[in-house]
């Protein structure tokens, strides 16, 4: 999910497409919050980790 939302943010960047920037923002910041949460050891959607 990390790497989608980057992908999405620099096509959004390149091609000035303010929806895919917007994703991509979202995507990034979900992704960095359940890689936090498994990282520390929480269970997440029934996993013990999530990557």
């Amino acid at each position: 999910m990390i790497a989608i939302g980057v992908i999405l943010l620099i096509l959004g960047f390149i091609f000035h497409i303010a929806i895919l920037w917007t994703i991509g923002i979202v995507l990034l910041v979900i992704g960095l919050v359940l890689f936090l949460l498994g990282s520390l050891g929480h269970a997440v959607a029934g996993r013990r980790h999530y990557w």
